[in-house]
């Protein structure tokens, strides 16, 4: 059972990370294109990150935020998650109509995790 709970940890945690990913370039008005060529990658890459396929390394995190000339944080508290790309100042770009760049998932299941993550990324083809 261990490994199940590892494996579901692992699917909630490059769900939480691609979904920070998302908020940040949709916040900033890029497209997954632009950001990919900021960040050494391909748009095919950006979107597998951004849906969850994958989970980054720390060097690709770190080229990410540059890219997004931003600050990446990662707290782990307990079973729960927030991760966060903000302004280099600490605050949030300001878009109209877009959630906070961060996402919080406390004891979720794998399958709720890619529910919720899935809906909030419907449009992360862009």
């Amino acid at each position: 059972m261990r490994d199940h709970d590892n494996r579901r940890e692992e699917i909630s945690l490059a769900f939480d990370l691609g979904q920070a990913v998302y908020d940040r370039r949709v916040a900033l008005g890029l497209s997954q294109t632009e950001l990919a060529r900021r960040a050494g990658m391909t748009q095919p890459q950006v979107s597998k990150l951004e849906l969850g396929g994958t989970v980054p390394t720390v060097p690709l995190l770190a080229r990410l935020a540059r890219a997004m000339e931003a600050v990446f944080r990662m707290e782990l508290f307990g079973s729960s998650i927030r991760v966060t790309f903000t302004d280099l100042d600490g605050t949030a770009p300001e878009k109209a109509g877009t959630e906070p760049s961060s996402t919080e998932h406390a004891s979720t299941s794998a399958t709720e995790a890619e529910t919720d993550a899935s809906a909030g990324r419907a449009a992360a083809t862009g």
